[in-house]
């Protein structure tokens, strides 16, 4: 008889989840005492390890006491959402981590709801009770209220609740009392979490996720709900619509440690991975040959915003990038869809463009550079919500915005946030920091976050996630300024730029490449203008004092792809290279864009 026990570990973003599974890789003894293994093992793409945060769910395996955890670490951000929906049918019990300071954060409710309407065994662990401020009784009631809110069964509301910091590598159910180690919390996951159950009968699996190995190809991951699964055996492929395919299993792995172990056979209640398998996506059950039953396909929640991609048509295409043609980029976003549930790609009447829909501008933006950093070259438009019709009603996606800012700069966030149409619900001081909390459309939030650092010296703490579809809320004013737009394709010279410092701020260096039509920098009024930075100072061969001035330019700005997306207007678009984001009008001649707008202003 196995003993294993399936654990999902959810948090909100930053909250510590992926420390927390370094500590029980260590207290397992998976590596020798001397190894090197760094920090966030676990965060193992370049994306992850840049920007700190899980993007991909993930799993491991420890062994504890002869028992098997198997540990699936989830995303905390609200735009990967899709991925906790996925992974979270694997687990028979979560771990919800929650910041002794922070509390219950926007992103805890929705995955903790999730759990809840699956039925899941809930263990709670306050986090980062080191912190100076922390406040680990007040956040434990907040974790229980909340508890009731989400409507948790009776056995759920009677959660364990540990204590410590997984920073420092100690767990306690007492938070005064520190220990040396995460065993208590390991005893706790062996002790309330119910072991995974063995059914008997024919085997039935759900394919949870796709991994990718480029000697053997495609690889079925899930959990296997009853019967066994052996090698060489035969199996039908149950698709979501209903078909049934057969297929062989050439060989089978079981999770073991950081990697997977190839095995014999899988009994019910393991989580594994199959190879040999055609034709298969999430969602999918792999089941008997004989008796095909499906299982009930994984609910994920619809995309709330779209985005066009289509190919780079600059003067500089091609420049940087391996993959510039429309059938690449198309293929590459066919593909993306097969293992990331919440986007969405259509095709359009142009047969060089694609409509991409996803869960925000992160999730978006996350494909983006993947994309990039494989060698695509591409344009993409500016991000719009999805509006539904509701009962006659035109209706957009609402989020709750948090937003925890000291109490001097909380003046400035509210009337930021009420112009773009937010109402405040909450206002209460936390530690010495103001928590504030917004309704708020999800086209406001676009743009929001760099004006909310910059009227707060970068203070504040933002967070958000999607509530439901309400009412259109009315226009919300866009960017405020116009931009300065390049006239002439050539290199960018100091004394150009430097005579021109007036009209605005410029987001290009000097001995810069540039091309007629790129946007270069923002103008000081709300109107956009065309400008020349190309030409050099005419030279004579006379030499008088004051005449060669120094030239002093103001650092140039620079925007990360997210801001980029933000910062365009709908006449604009994003070149997205290997090498260089910039931003340019999707009509690049200054005569074919007043023609436009005439035709739009008639």
């Amino acid at each position: 008889m196995q003993n294993i026990r399936n654990i999902a570990i959810i948090a909100h973003v930053d909250h510590g989840k992926t420390t927390l599974v370094d500590k029980m890789l260590h207290q397992a003894k998976l590596f020798r005492e001397n190894q090197e293994t760094g920090e966030l093992i676990l965060d193992n793409n370049d994306l992850e390890r840049e920007r700190g945060i899980t993007i991909l769910a993930k799993n491991v395996a420890i062994r504890y006491k002869d028992v098997k955890i198997n540990i699936i670490d989830t995303p905390g951000h609200a735009d990967f959402g899709g991925e906790v929906e996925r992974v979270l049918n694997m687990a028979d019990g979560v771990l919800l981590l929650v910041d002794a300071f922070e509390g219950c954060m926007p992103q805890t409710r929705f995955v903790l709801q999730k759990a809840l309407h699956l039925g899941l065994k809930p263990i709670v662990v306050v986090n980062k009770v080191d912190k100076p401020n922390c406040r680990p009784d007040e956040v434990h009631e907040q974790i229980f209220e909340l508890f009731y809110n989400l409507e948790a069964t009776e056995d759920q509301l009677n959660f364990p609740t540990f204590y410590g910091s997984s920073k420092q590598g100690w767990m306690s159910t007492d938070w005064n009392k520190p220990t040396t180690d995460i065993s208590a919390l390991l005893d706790g996951i062996v002790e309330y979490i119910p072991p995974a159950p063995s059914l008997e009968g024919n085997p039935q699996m759900m394919i949870t996720s796709i991994d990718y190995s480029s000697y053997t190809g495609r690889i079925a991951v899930g959990r296997l709900y009853r019967g066994i699964l052996r090698e060489g055996m035969w199996v039908s492929l149950v698709k979501r619509d209903g078909s049934v395919e057969k297929s062989k299993i050439k060989e089978l792995y079981a999770f073991e440690g950081l990697g997977k172990i190839k095995v014999k056979e899988v009994l019910a209640g393991d989580i594994c991975a199959i190879f040999g398998i055609e034709n298969f996506d999430i969602g999918d059950t792999v089941s008997d040959p004989e008796n095909p039953e499906g299982l009930k396909p994984i609910d994920v929640d619809e995309p709330t915003m779209n985005m066009i991609f289509t190919i780079n048509n600059s003067p500089f295409f091609g420049k940087e990038g391996k993959f510039v043609t429309s059938r690449q980029i198309r293929d590459r976003l066919f593909k993306e869809i097969e293992k990331n549930l919440a986007m969405r790609v259509e095709e359009t009447a142009s047969a060089d463009s694609f409509m991409v829909f996803g869960r925000g501008v992160l999730h978006l933006s996350i494909l983006i550079e993947t994309m990039r950093r494989e060698g695509y070259e591409m344009q993409v438009g500016q991000p719009r919500v999805l509006v539904k019709e509701i009962d006659g009603m035109k209706c957009e996606p609402i989020e709750t915005l948090i937003v925890d800012v000291p109490e001097a700069s909380s003046g400035k966030v509210i009337e930021l946030v009420s112009q773009r149409k937010g109402e405040m619900l909450v206002m209460e001081p936390k530690g010495d920091l103001q928590h504030l909390e917004f309704m708020i459309p999800s086209r406001g939030l676009s743009g929001l976050r760099n004006m909310v650092l910059t009227a707060t010296a970068g203070e504040a703490i933002m967070a958000h996630r999607f509530k439901a579809y309400e009412p259109w809320k009315g226009n919300i004013p866009g960017r405020q300024n116009g931009v300065l737009v390049s006239m002439e394709t050539g290199m960018a010279t100091a004394y150009a730029i430097d005579k021109l410092q007036d009209r605005g701020w410029f987001f290009i260096d000097p001995n810069q490449e540039i091309y007629g039509g790129q946007i270069i920098g923002e103008n000081n009024r709300p109107d956009d203008i065309s400008i020349n930075v190309t030409k050099g100072k005419k030279l004579t061969n006379m030499r008088a004092s004051g005449t060669d001035d120094n030239v002093r330019i103001a650092p140039a700005i620079k925007f990360s792809l997210e801001e980029a997306m933000e910062y365009i207007q709908e006449d604009e678009y994003v070149e997205v290279t290997p090498e260089s984001i910039r931003m340019r009008k999707i009509y690049l001649d200054e005569n074919e864009r007043s023609k436009r707008k005439k035709q739009i202003a008639g």
